[in-house]
């Protein structure tokens, strides 16, 4: 599990680092209004409740097979719900920055998950 998870970690910020390299190069060629000054800030949230979410997925997978797909489907929701609050409560708090900072979550959010669950299958595959 200890590699796993050390695998898994060093592919994230790998895919991380690249996707703060792509945000860095359109930070200089589009307008300054696109972005919001919490991006640095969006990108450590989705690393620490990716990390946090695969750890969790892996103990489970370790002691039952069978809960992986409960655990799989309430860890799904909870980051959703987490997420909306996030946006909500951002939203609410800044408005002249809710456009850019939806956009950029929005964008991280549709990443991060595409990158999770694409490492979630390759680990399953592993499994069966």
């Amino acid at each position: 599990m200890k590699t796993e998870f050390n695998s898994f970690l060093k592919k994230l910020l790998i895919f991380s680092g690249i996707l703060g390299i792509i945000a860095l190069i359109l930070f200089f060629f589009l307008p300054r209004h696109f972005f919001t000054p919490v991006l640095p800030l969006i990108f450590v949230f989705f690393i620490l409740v990716t990390l946090l979410s695969y750890y969790l997925l892996l103990r489970i997978v370790h002691v039952r097979f069978i809960r992986f797909v409960n655990y799989f489907m309430l860890s799904t929701f909870v980051k959703l719900i987490l997420y909306i609050a996030i946006l909500v409560l951002y939203i609410f708090l800044n408005k002249k920055d809710a456009v850019p900072f939806a956009l950029s979550f929005f964008i991280l959010y549709i990443f991060y998950t595409f990158f999770e669950i694409s490492a979630i299958l390759t680990y399953s595959k592993k499994l069966q």
